[in-house]
């Protein structure tokens, strides 16, 4: 250190681009004794005169750089708000030598970018959208942006990413924005910046109506919403999926109005609010079987859909046919452009001298390579034709026209998924509110699509029969039973024959469950009497015993299995 007497240079203070590097600079140059020299004298950073004079310089310099900068920044804003600044355009669009922004010419790039917006209008999720092209071997055109090839068209397979950015971009709904994405500071390192998506309302320009369009605004709207909707989280709806459960993203808590979640176990699924005890540590709000619930809203959705039947067949005709007419339009402009080729590589191979035999070689495997290709995408459109018609056969028609009257049987058909299903109901319905009752029985509410609310009770399955509203009535009537000396079986028939039914959505009583009541009261029928009464000395029944050495019968049960206690099995038991 000390080898640097003197550092040269012209206007010094430009050098650093902020006053932070500039004042290090005469931090190094003060401890160490090196002098600054520049075109108006030579400077001591250790002395005070000139130390202050090359602050100025720095602070000046600083200022007049990030003025520079803000000119610059509010130029191009300013240039934005009249849209004329120019930015890379999306697949679709080309921007000619004036400047202005106009449909890709390729009429096979437009019809597969409507055909995404179309696709996903009808399916609702970027991944079914993509299932379909990849399904179809639809490729997305796109045209190179630098290099010698520069504005030729290429061919790629479709993605996820790609197509999200089309779906998020409102160039295709005719709108000029600037500035969807900006600089913020990093959270990691303040001093550093990175880019962030921002919401609409914080661009810096969007002027509607202003390019070509391929869809109406309204519909980017609609895009917007779905894709948010299909947003995992608390607040949206979510992408329906193939799970059993129907309500998903629908069903909503009546007692904390947050989304109830889906838990799924060998015996069924289920819908529970967990939201207090997650974020509270408080209790479950409450909970439901999903089999139950889903059946009654179904029976409301179908109900709700029968009127609407024959508008619903009509639209499924009108689709069919369009989908087919744009299957057929797209492998038309793919054998075309096949086409094209091959003559294009045939124009070359007999231009070239044939005596150069080098040349002549490469262009003749160029142009048999395109013949092949030609007669490949022949032989794959004739398969094509032959799986699916361009028309709706008047077998297809009769049978769309008869969906009026089989929409029960559609729904429960094996063909039908559960993802169609979800999306039917979504479709027709914004909320269903569920409210549990301490009994069996739950409240619903369902909100409909346009504003209309539809209340109900549903009965649910509950595991006691204590949970049973009519659990008091049914004591009562037990304990009038077995006063009158009636046996498990007979009170099993007098209960099914006044309307009780036990708890898990079985339909009747029967003896098993009447004698396990009984004992739950402390009552005695009176064939459980008599049976004590004919038991030898040292004898107990193995309900009875199990409560004079409170444990559960189960245990007794291993026991006797073990070998650990004498036990014998009764045949014939006295009636």
């Amino acid at each position: 250190m000390g080898h640097v007497g003197l550092i040269l240079g012209i206007e010094m203070s430009r050098l650093a681009r902020s006053c932070k590097d500039w004042h290090h600079l005469l931090e190094i140059c003060a401890l160490f004794g090196t002098l600054i020299a520049d075109l108006d004298g030579v400077y001591d950073p250790s002395q005070y005169n000139d130390r202050l004079l090359l602050g100025l310089k720095g602070t000046m310099s600083a200022a007049e750089l990030h003025l520079l900068k803000q000119r610059m920044s509010q130029g191009r804003i300013s240039k934005a708000q009249r849209g004329a600044l120019n930015f890379p355009v999306p697949t679709g669009y080309v921007r000619r030598a004036s400047g202005e922004v106009v449909f890709d010419p390729d009429e096979q790039v437009q019809q597969v970018t409507r055909l995404v917006f179309r696709k996903f209008e009808e399916l609702g999720t970027v991944h079914a959208v993509l299932r379909y092209l990849v399904e179809h071997q639809i490729d997305i055109g796109i045209r190179v942006r630098t290099g010698e090839c520069k504005g030729d068209l290429e061919w790629h397979r479709p993605n996820r990413v790609s197509l999200q950015n089309t779906l998020k971009n409102p160039i295709y709904a005719g709108a000029y924005a600037y500035g969807r994405r900006q600089g913020v500071p990093a959270k990691e390192e303040p001093s550093r910046t990175r880019t962030k998506k921002m919401a609409m309302e914080d661009w810096h320009v969007m002027i509607r109506d202003q390019l070509p369009a391929y869809i109406s605004w309204e519909q980017y709207q609609l895009n917007q919403a779905q894709l948010q909707a299909n947003r995992r989280g608390a607040e949206s709806v979510g992408a329906a999926q193939s799970g059993n459960g129907l309500l998903v993203g629908l069903l909503v808590c009546g007692k904390c109005g947050c989304r109830m979640s889906i838990h799924y176990q060998p015996q069924g699924h289920q819908y529970r609010c967990g939201r207090q005890a997650t974020d509270y540590g408080g209790v479950s709000c409450q909970g439901i079987s999903g089999k139950s619930l889903d059946q009654a809203v179904v029976s409301f959705a179908l109900q709700a859909l029968s009127p609407a039947a024959i508008e619903l067949s009509l639209a499924a005709l009108t689709q069919l046919e369009q989908e087919r007419q744009d299957l057929n339009c797209h492998w038309q402009q793919r054998l075309e452009r096949a086409s094209y080729e091959a003559n294009r590589a045939q124009r070359h191979y007999q231009l070239v001298e044939p005596e150069n035999r080098l040349v002549a070689r490469q262009l003749a495997q160029e142009w048999e390579a395109n013949l092949r290709r030609h007669q490949q995408l022949q032989e794959e459109y004739k398969r094509f034709c032959q799986q699916q018609s361009n028309q709706v056969s008047e077998d297809e028609r009769e049978a769309i026209r008869q969906l009026a009257n089989r929409i029960p049987q559609l729904w429960d058909a094996s063909t039908t998924t559960n993802t169609q299903r979800k999306e039917i109901l979504r479709q027709i319905l914004v909320r269903v509110i569920l409210n549990v009752n301490e009994n069996e029985f739950a409240h619903l509410m369902l909100e409909w699509v346009g504003g209309a609310c539809s209340e109900t009770q549903i009965q649910r399955p509950v595991a006691k029969l204590t949970q049973l509203s009519n659990y008091s009535q049914l004591c009562t009537r037990v304990h009038e039973l077995v006063a009158q000396g009636c046996g498990a079986q007979e009170i099993a028939q007098q209960l099914n024959q006044a309307g009780f039914y036990p708890p898990k959505r079985r339909s009747t009583f029967n003896a098993q469950q009447i004698q396990s009541l009984v004992r739950n009261l402390g009552l005695h029928t009176t064939r459980n009497q008599r049976t004590k009464q004919e038991l030898p000395l040292h004898e107990w029944w193995l309900t009875d015993l199990a409560q004079v050495l409170s444990m559960p019968t189960v245990t007794l049960y291993s026991w006797i299995r073990a070998g650990w206690v004498n036990a014998r099995q009764q045949e014939h038991l006295p009636r």
